[in-house]
């Protein structure tokens, strides 16, 4: 029963599911019979239909919300998203960058931050697609290289198979890589093909591949896949990251530091 006294229909419900999801990111069945004042049965036979719809991701005891058409913001709003949170994923990503490396930035927001933090490291050679890590770094610090291709105005980033000519003929130490969704199904993925394609020939060119990605990122699949979660090394998120995502990026090996 509502607070108004009258019975839910089950559309009702599941839309104030899919609220609580977004809002939390994972929930327990226990929460959802609290929040929506229905028994352990009602809220499992719900679950049951919305992952049939690939609405939501069934975990242990719960669900993780699955947004299959994410809308890119523009590169402004993506800053202001989770700001405290990306700037502690930088300082954590700049322990591993050591003197004398080449390493690739991504056109990712997070990134971005970690671009900002290299400033005073001048051994060191960038590799970059984004216009944003190469204005912060265009009057000192490392050596800069530019990725040339086709400018994607929403990320500021030169995506395409024109980004080959250059990336082909590079070898990174690491690659410091963003993302829109990630999914242990799905992997990762972003919302534009070309810039999709120049994510791909990045990973395949880095002996180590580090994915900044805030917990908010978790369980989202964009509309172009990037690679599988497995071709990452280390994944650099905040401390909400859900715990059964955590798990099952333990059983790919895949390093997770929480920042």
């Amino acid at each position: 029963m509502t607070a108004n006294g009258h019975k839910e229909l089950a559309p009702e419900r599941w839309e104030r599911m899919r609220a609580l999801l977004r809002q939390q990111h994972v929930m327990r069945v226990e929460d959802f019979c609290r929040q929506l004042q229905v028994s352990p049965a009602t809220v499992r036979r719900d679950l049951d239909a919305l992952t049939e719809r690939g609405e939501i991701r069934r975990v242990h005891g719960g669900a993780v919300l699955v947004e299959s058409r994410i809308a890119e913001p523009v590169f402004e709003t993506k800053t202001a998203i989770a700001s405290k949170e990306k700037q502690r994923i930088a300082r954590a990503a700049l322990e591993f960058i050591k003197p004398g490396e080449t390493i690739y930035l991504d056109g990712g927001s997070t990134v971005l931050e970690l671009t900002r933090l290299l400033a005073n490291h001048a051994n060191l050679t960038v590799v970059t697609n984004s216009l944003r890590a190469a204005l912060e770094l265009a009057g000192r610090g490392p050596r800069l290289i530019l990725v040339g291709g086709e400018l994607r105005r929403l990320s500021q980033t030169m995506v395409g198979p024109l980004t080959r000519l250059v990336l082909q003929e590079l070898h990174l130490d690491k690659a410091f890589m963003g993302t829109i969704g990630l999914s242990a199904t799905e992997g990762i993925t972003t919302t534009d093909p070309s810039e999709a394609f120049t994510k791909e020939l990045v990973m395949r060119q880095a002996r180590q591949v580090i994915l900044l990605a805030d917990s908010s990122k978790a369980g989202k699949v964009a509309f172009a896949r990037v690679g599988r979660l497995d071709e990452v090394d280390v994944l650099i998120t905040d401390a909400k990251l859900d715990r059964q995502f955590a798990r099952e990026l333990a059983e790919k090996q895949i390093k997770l530091v929480k920042a």
